[in-house]
């Protein structure tokens, strides 16, 4: 799963896409002059010269948090002369989960899922013994805290032969999402989208883990590779984007949800 998210990053400046680059539209032109929080019928608004935002599908964006709203404007304010949308993640989350709904409720938990049941902190390299060791010494802490927390077992491989986890355990997580609303579930599969981990999505949720342990615990391989192979700047200038939308997802999550 993980390499999958990788193999599309890795390509996403190749051929036509680099090509397309050239050709993209200019960025849009700032068009207000004064952005604030607003109060709405069902929560906060965000206001740019009084005029509610809106979702690039056209609904209007409520949230439920006031300092949500505030993380929002304080993106909107940020912005020069040209809108940058990839500078925006707080509001490309929001606007994300306000178009959703909670109609797309069942869909974001049964794909958490689906990466947690293949997660990457369950396939182990067999060599080199450096990278076993560095999996284990990032990975074992925080599966057995999952694991005490929600009473589950799991069974990891080494190697690549797949292996199913227990029907039971992965039934488990996923009733422990059953309360998440629709800014909460979109939060997560954001984090396990950039994790490539459901596990550790659920475990930053349920506070098991800190943010830093639990990206180091996503990158253990590719960090591994970097030292030995050198660092690509163009990858790390997508892992520090990555980082960035990583950083926003966690602190929306730290206000919309409640365990």
């Amino acid at each position: 799963m993980r390499e999958i998210i990788e193999e599309a990053h890795k390509h996403m400046d190749d051929g036509f896409g680099r090509a397309q680059a050239h050709t993209k539209t200019q960025l849009p032109k700032r068009f207000y002059e004064k952005a604030e929080v607003g109060e709405a019928a069902e929560g906060f608004s965000i206001l740019l010269d009084g005029r509610t935002t809106k979702t690039p599908g056209r609904t209007a964006v409520t949230v439920p948090s006031r300092e949500l709203a505030a993380l929002m404007v304080a993106e909107w304010e940020a912005q020069a002369s040209h809108i940058d949308a990839a500078s925006m993640p707080v509001v490309r989350l929001v606007n994300s989960a306000v178009e959703g709904g909670e109609a797309a409720l069942g869909a974001l938990r049964d794909e958490i899922i689906s990466f947690a049941g293949n997660d990457l902190m369950l396939f182990r390299a067999d060599s080199p013994q450096e990278l076993v060791a560095l999996q284990e010494q990032h990975w074992d802490t925080i599966l057995s805290k999952v694991s005490r927390h929600f009473s589950v077992k799991f069974r990891p491989v080494v190697g690549i032969v797949h292996e199913d986890q227990p029907e039971a355990t992965l039934a488990r997580l996923k009733d422990s999402l059953a309360d998440l609303n629709h800014f909460a579930a979109t939060t997560l599969m954001s984090i396990t989208g950039l994790t490539g981990s459901g596990l550790l999505a659920i475990a930053l949720r349920h506070k098991l883990t800190e943010g830093d342990a639990a990206w180091e615990a996503a990158h253990v391989d590719e960090n591994y590779n970097a030292r030995i192979w050198g660092a690509d700047s163009e990858a790390e200038a997508r892992l520090e984007k990555r980082r960035a939308e990583f950083d926003a997802a966690l602190r929306v999550l730290a206000l919309v949800d409640e365990v």
